[in-house]
């Protein structure tokens, strides 16, 4: 087939995704840094070359297509930048960047038609594994890491106390952190794996089954890791498998294990089939459709792409940006305003504003309660925010032992809120340490929930009315009382909140509406 016929196309094609890339570059951006920066997400680097690559190796099957723009693929455009938009409302990195990849991907059907696109169906799907998700994973993978290592050292004959993510056994004190989640063994065997499979296997099973192996592997892998870590530990006094050791023991463990399963992998591996010969499309009969489709498709994705800004710069202009003044809370029933209970503040960046007030009532009861308000949110400062914890990580003083949900009402509603147990640190856990019970919960829209999916989707849509951005995140916690057995001091804690949340619950949405409306 005449070079000539694709060599159209193909400009076109490479003009969408340079306005695409321009338009919205601050998301392309933001997506490249997090590879160069994260050493979890460092496999981005890679995957658009790696698509391109595949592509490449599809150029004979090409050559006997034909390219027609596709009105579907249009649509998909259009889908996509309304996605980014919605991302973009609320700054929700994920959305947005998955929305630019999908437009990337979208384009090809636009420009090139269905029959190319399913030609590049595998090269197009691997371009969304450089999108950087996977910390909303962090959590499980944690408890999991946790729950394998402590059952691993007490089938060892090791005493074990666990509290957490902590735990200590005779020769001291582990914890897991963010590092031992085993996300960057995993998001890097899934993104190979995924390549892998591919290109040695000619089956949907296999290459299944294999992608499959590609993620058990891998947890597997870091579970037996941190309890190795743990052992050389103890074996050796702790000289060994600590501080840098931990890292470097971690991947050379890693790549032996994923090396093996590669060349396990590898033995069942197909020959490349051959596809039969297709007859190059005859293009008589198409060029004068293609030509009168590619005109308008082109102009409407432009349009497409542009839309989303022109609405989100509407919006943005509706946007409250003046400062925050609060307005006070007002006492009711018994309880009065006293220094708050512990020395403990949540640890929640970038709010426009943040009150934090303790309270006591007759019976002396006392709850602390902290609010964050938030007004003219983007990428740094936003209310729902991965980086919102109660506490870090890496906190000295403060550590998280359980969270869940637990029922409650507000102003006679019912409302799940999200719980938690802190645990002071001390040199050594114990049954005796200061503890703090914590129920933390959103507002939104005048709304509120516990759920940070729910948040994000009131605060776009109350965006989308024109109502502005602002939002609060409440907390309210009470001291667990010394001297009792956790379940009952807990309980006793939990009435605290009860009462509190009862008495001051409507004073609280009072004085977070009143806070809105004062700019």
């Amino acid at each position: 087939m005449s070079a000539s016929v694709w060599r159209k196309p193909l400009w076109m094609l490479m003009l969408l995704w340079a306005v695409v890339l321009v338009a919205y570059w601050p998301t392309a951006s933001g997506m490249a840094t997090i590879w160069w920066r994260s050493d979890t997400y460092a496999h981005g680097l890679v995957v658009p070359p790696a698509a391109l690559w595949l592509a490449w190796r599809k150029r004979a099957q090409l050559a006997t297509l034909v390219p027609m723009p596709s009105l579907w693929g249009l649509l998909g455009m259009t889908a996509s930048a309304l996605l980014w938009l919605a991302g973009d409302l609320v700054a929700v990195n994920a959305v947005t960047q998955f929305a630019f990849m999908a437009l990337v991907v979208s384009a090809v059907p636009t420009v090139l038609g269905w029959r190319v696109t399913r030609a590049l169906m595998f090269p197009l799907l691997y371009l969304f594994l450089a999108v950087p998700v996977g910390d909303f994973m962090l959590p499980h993978l944690m408890e999991w890491t946790a729950d394998f290592t402590v059952a691993a050292l007490r089938l060892s004959g090791i005493p074990v106390y666990r509290e957490g993510l902590q735990f200590i056994i005779p020769s001291g004190s582990w914890s897991v952190v963010e590092a031992c989640s085993g996300i960057r063994y995993l998001v890097a065997s899934f993104t190979v794996g995924c390549l892998f499979a591919y290109i040695n296997y000619q089956s949907l099973r296999k290459r299944l089954l294999f992608v499959g192996v590609a993620i058990l592997v891998p947890l597997l892998a870091n579970w037996m890791r941190a309890y190795l870590i743990v052992m050389l530990g103890h074996w050796s006094g702790n000289t060994l498998a600590t501080g840098v050791d931990h890292l470097v023991y971690g991947w050379v463990f890693f790549g032996i294990v994923i090396t093996i399963m590669f060349m396990i992998g590898a033995r069942w591996a197909d020959r490349e089939s051959v596809p039969p010969f297709v007859a190059p499309t005859s293009v008589s009969n198409l060029v004068v459709t293609r030509s009168a489709r590619s005109a308008w498709c082109v102009a409407w994705a432009l349009l497409a792409v542009g839309l989303p800004h022109v609405m989100n710069w509407q919006l943005q202009a509706r946007v409250q940006t003046g400062a925050v003044q609060w307005q006070p809370l007002v006492s009711q029933a018994s309880w009065q305003l006293t220094p708050p209970p512990a020395e403990w503040t949540p640890a929640f960046e970038g709010a426009n504003a943040q009150s934090h007030t303790g309270w006591v009532n007759a019976a002396g009861e006392r709850v602390g309660l902290h609010l964050s308000f938030y007004r003219g949110q983007n990428y740094e400062r936003k209310l729902v925010s991965s980086t919102n914890v109660l506490v870090r990580s890496q906190d000295k003083a403060w550590s998280q032992v359980s969270g869940d949900a637990v029922s409650t009402q507000l102003e006679g509603e019912p409302l799940t809120v999200q719980r938690a147990v802190l645990r002071e640190q001390g040199a050594v856990l114990h049954a005796e340490s200061t503890r703090l019970l914590v129920w933390q919960f959103f507002w939104v829209d005048g709304r509120v929930t516990a759920s940070p999916a729910k948040a994000k989707l009131w605060g776009a849509w109350q965006k989308f009315k024109g109502q502005g951005d602002d939002g609060a995140i409440v907390v309210i916690y009470a001291p667990v009382p010394a001297g009792a057995d956790q379940e009952a001091g807990q309980r006793m804690a939990e009435g605290a909140l009860q009462t509190f949340l009862r008495d001051q619950g409507s004073a609280i949405l009072a004085a977070l509406r009143a806070t809105q409306s004062r700019h």
